[in-house]
């Protein structure tokens, strides 16, 4: 269950950005790798989805496997806060129930809908922790999904997703932790992963 767990970073990076964030921009300063934020997916879903990925995502452009983005761009001196804190939760925290809702569109590319009630409330509780310190982005609560295919024309998107039209299984699953990684402006680096290991 998610408890109401929340406080103010107190750390350094909260000292730094005080006036809001530039539109949909990079909060980190120049040469810095902002921080992504991710739920893991089980280890079935997670090669299922990276396959989907890696056969229909434009290749020149493929740099991930598959993932579920909670937050696109933290600031990079706030990575120690971070870690500090998702440690924390991940402590805290049993994994967290989810659920497959099949195909979805992204207007220039194909998605898999997943929905986890939890997993956002989780995401509020670093959203708050991390308050003044967010991209206009990452202040608005995100839609939860698995990107399969991007940037291709609308007709594309069409038609992979009519092709994929009931091959995606409705199913229940566990988010199994969260993971950090720095944008390096394209690729992803790595980061600590945090394996969630409350107990409900």
């Amino acid at each position: 269950r998610i408890r109401p767990d929340a406080e103010r970073a107190q750390s350094q990076c909260s000292q730094v950005v005080r006036d809001p964030p530039p539109a949909w921009g990079n909060v980190s300063t120049e040469g810095e790798a902002p921080l992504i934020v991710t739920a893991r997916l089980p280890r079935d879903l997670h090669a299922r989805y990276t396959a989907l990925r890696k056969a229909h995502f434009p290749a020149e452009r493929n740099y991930l496997e598959a993932h579920v983005t909670l937050f696109h761009a933290l600031p990079a001196m706030c990575e120690e806060e971070a870690c500090t804190y998702l440690r924390r939760l991940a402590a805290e925290f049993a994994p967290i129930d989810g659920h497959v809702e099949g195909i979805m569109s992204l207007g220039r590319g194909t998605a898999v809908k997943l929905i986890s009630a939890d997993m956002l409330l989780l995401r509020e509780l670093i959203a708050d922790h991390f308050n003044g310190l967010l991209t206009q982005q990452d202040q608005h609560r995100p839609r939860l999904y698995v990107t399969i295919q991007n940037k291709v024309s609308g007709k594309e998107a069409k038609a992979l997703q009519a092709a994929l039209a009931g091959t995606i299984e409705h199913r229940a699953f566990q988010f199994t932790g969260v993971d950090l990684f720095r944008y390096r402006g394209g690729p992803w680096e790595k980061g600590k992963g945090f394996d969630f290991r409350g107990h409900g």
